[in-house]
């Protein structure tokens, strides 16, 4: 066991994976945390997970398709206390995760990133997503559940490992970035937000979101799983 496990589920992420270790492994080592860097391979094909060897992360292999599925599995084997969860493409600089770990340690069970307080690079999301899409399921969500949190969808987000397994997630797509925050409210879990700067990744192929198909689940979870009107939730 250790305290802190940084996360990043991985599919195809040969272009930048090393980068995202050794970033981690750099705030790990300058931040004096007794930490693991754990990539978890949704089957890529690209050699990303000889990648993540080399570079000294944990691999674990996980056989059931879906980002949800490859960062529930991730949960679940994390030996850390807290966990840092964080895409594979170099998006976010994960040397960077002081405020993240600081809040978790004040008592926090979900701390969330916050693109809109902290800044998008330009063409670090696509527009149809930046103005209309993350604010749009992010507002529902803040409608049907009380919630406070601001972006609904940031992929940089930590949490206390044991609160958010017991919650008992089952997404298995995209959609598992909504279900973690709806079940953490319904469970009255500590929840708080710090500033995230997202750049444009580095990757040269196309992203894995699938822009509507992705946010009809996003959004047809976030309905299915209001609770009724007036129920306390903290």
């Amino acid at each position: 066991m250790c305290e802190l496990t940084i996360l990043f589920p991985c599919l195809n992420e040969a272009e930048t994976l090393a980068a995202c270790i050794r970033k981690a492994g750099a705030f790990l080592a300058e931040a004096d945390v007794d930490g693991e860097i754990l990539v978890a391979d949704n089957g890529s094909t690209d050699g990303s997970d000889g990648i993540a060897v080399r570079e000294g992360a944990r691999l674990i292999r996980v056989k059931e398709p879906g980002y949800g599925s490859t960062l529930r599995a991730g949960s679940q084997q994390a030996r850390g206390r807290y966990v840092i969860m964080a895409d594979s493409d170099d998006s976010y600089d994960v040397r960077h995760l002081r405020p993240f770990l600081d809040r978790l340690r004040e008592g926090y069970d979900l701390v969330m990133g916050n693109r809109y307080a902290g800044g998008i690079d330009k063409d670090a999301m696509p527009a149809l997503h930046r103005y209309i899409g993350v604010p749009f399921l992010s507002a529902v969500g803040r409608l049907l559940y009380g919630s406070r949190i601001g972006d609904f969808h940031c992929g940089l987000r930590g949490y206390d490992r044991d609160a958010i397994n017991a919650l008992g997630l089952t997404s298995t797509g995209m959609e598992y970035a909504s279900e973690m925050i709806i079940k953490s409210e319904m469970a009255g879990l500590r929840i708080t937000e710090v500033p995230t700067t997202l750049r444009k990744d580095g990757r040269s192929g196309r992203s894995h979101i699938r822009t509507f198909p992705d946010g009809w689940r996003h959004l047809r979870l976030l309905i299915k799983n209001a609770p009724i009107a007036g129920k306390k939730r903290r």
